[in-house]
């Protein structure tokens, strides 16, 4: 310690890893609740990652008892949230990410959708239009308990309408409203995502009512919490990473900062910010360090996506492992760090790649773990990340 101000390694932050994201064999929970419920959230973007997020970090629990926690006992909930991307999170932090990120999220998402309706010539009063539609989609969707866009739209027929946009782009052109007005009423809270149309490597998802009234903390003191939740979680680590991760801007996240009780500590020459409560903690996890181990996580897992500045973990490999808008693929990981990559291949073989010589030891780990996802997912399934990447392509074949 220099200064005052303590240095926290490399080696101590991939320390954390091993428990506070459930990634070391011993530390793993013993319900997908359990472990969601200590890393904030698991991207919901790819329906397949939200349960292989849920394997690497639980001990012997099923596909099923994954469903169950999301479309049963909704324990665990789909959601818009940071950076206007959809997560699965814990029932009780739904309040919370909704107050901090979703609301202002959704006031933008019906403020381009109206304009959009008005430049297209749906409505000349877009705003009202747009609100009658959302009114009776609810009532639709309430009427018959579940259904997916198309069912909606045969309902409520103005969900067809079509606005033009992105008319520079090989991928513009006229579309229907049918996904922007369910997504905009999901973020304003109306509706929820439910069980997919298939099995759970399905996209095809169906449509609930919300949830009810739910506890609204205030946007500040929300912010505050979700950064708490995530310092806890990803910390120590820079205020950009924080401000990334969330998707609020400057102001909003010094805001919550200045609410917590954190302490500045030197990050590899960079000046970041840990919780104070947990700065004992990281002597003690240097005394309960549980040795090297392995990891198969997949696409767009939120510890691979869980920073912005990833070079600590993530090495040289980026251009292997990102595609070109920053969505990273299945990787395979040693002692903290990502060391290679995974695929599935048509016969349903989990194909590793290792990118970097990590010894026999590891490797055979490496090895043995894909063996254990390939028996998990059992011989139906086929996995396709939502986004592909360079090297999840080539294995894949």
């Amino acid at each position: 310690m220099a200064g005052g101000i303590r240095t926290v390694s490399v080696a101590e932050r991939r320390r954390r890893l091993a428990a506070r994201h459930h990634l070391a064999p011993a530390e793993r929970a013993g319900t997908a609740p359990a472990a969601v419920a200590d890393i904030v959230g698991l991207h919901g973007t790819d329906p397949a990652s939200v349960y292989l997020a849920a394997w690497a970090r639980t001990r012997e629990v099923g596909q099923a008892a994954i469903e169950h926690a999301l479309y049963e006992e909704r324990s665990l909930v789909r959601m818009l949230g940071m950076r206007r991307t959809v997560f699965v999170v814990p029932a009780g932090l739904v309040p919370v990410v909704q107050a901090a990120c979703t609301d202002q999220i959704a006031v933008r998402m019906q403020r381009r959708l109206v304009q959009q309706l008005r430049e297209s010539g749906v409505a000349e009063d877009a705003e009202s239009w747009l609100e009658e539609v959302g009114e009776a989609t609810v009532r639709a969707l309430a009427a018959r308990g579940t259904a997916t866009g198309a069912e909606l739209a045969r309902d409520e027929p103005r969900l067809r309408e079509q606005i033009v946009y992105a008319t520079d782009k090989s991928y513009g052109g006229p579309v229907n409203i049918t996904n922007r007005v369910l997504t905009l009423l999901s973020a304003q809270g109306h509706i929820v995502r439910g069980r997919p149309r298939g099995g759970w490597t399905s996209g095809q998802f169906t449509w609930s009512a919300g949830g009810g009234q739910r506890p609204d903390p205030g946007p500040p003191a929300a912010r505050a919490e979700l950064a708490h939740r995530w310092l806890s979680a990803f910390g120590p680590a820079l205020v950009s990473d924080l401000q990334w991760w969330t998707g609020l801007g400057a102001g909003q996240v010094r805001e919550a900062l200045a609410q917590l009780d954190v302490t500045e500590v030197d990050l590899h020459g960079s000046p970041g910010v840990m919780l104070a409560a947990d700065v004992p903690g990281l002597d003690a996890q240097a005394d309960a360090d549980p040795g090297p181990w392995p990891a198969l996580l997949p696409a767009l897992d939120p510890t691979a996506m869980g920073w912005q500045a990833r070079a600590w973990y993530v090495g040289e490999h980026t251009a292997a492992l990102f595609d070109r808008s920053g969505n990273i693929g299945p990787t395979a990981w040693w002692d903290g760090r990502i060391v290679g990559g995974w695929a599935q291949r048509k016969d349903g073989e989990i194909a590793v790649r290792l990118l970097e010589d990590i010894g026999a030891e590891a490797a055979a780990a490496i090895a043995a773990e894909a063996r254990r996802l390939q028996e998990w997912i059992g011989s139906a399934a086929r996995i396709t990340p939502r986004f592909r990447t360079p090297l999840e392509r080539e294995l894949a074949g």
